[in-house]
């Protein structure tokens, strides 16, 4: 009857339990990442200010910041793409500093996988 393949002593070779350490190891820092992003919150403006707004690092709207000038009953579409443009903004801001913190933990070794 031929033996079972399998590792002598049952354990895993050194490389593969060194791997698997590096995983966990990444996988707290990740967690540890997620934690401290909740915390953060990112400011951006549109309209040289006249609309600002505060997002939190999981992406939440906090607040919206309107200048009263640019209140204007006449023209609310350009309200309306100011707030956008700034919301888009600040969710951008949360992408580079994710992406930035998530480069540092891998190392770069998965691009675009967050």
């Amino acid at each position: 009857m031929a033996k079972r393949g399998g590792f002598p002593g049952g354990g895993m070779p050194g490389n593969m339990a060194n791997l698997m350490k590096q995983a966990q190891k990444m996988q707290r820092q990740m967690e540890e990442q997620a934690k401290e992003m909740e915390t953060k919150e990112f400011t951006a403006s549109a309209g040289g200010g006249a609309v600002e707004v505060t997002v939190s690092g999981t992406r939440q709207v906090l607040k919206v910041k309107l200048d009263e000038e640019v209140v204007d009953p006449d023209d609310i579409e350009m309200l309306e793409d100011l707030i956008v443009a700034a919301v888009n903004e600040a969710i951008g801001q949360v992408e580079e500093v994710s992406a930035s913190a998530m480069s540092k933990l891998t190392g770069g070794q998965m691009p675009g996988m967050f």
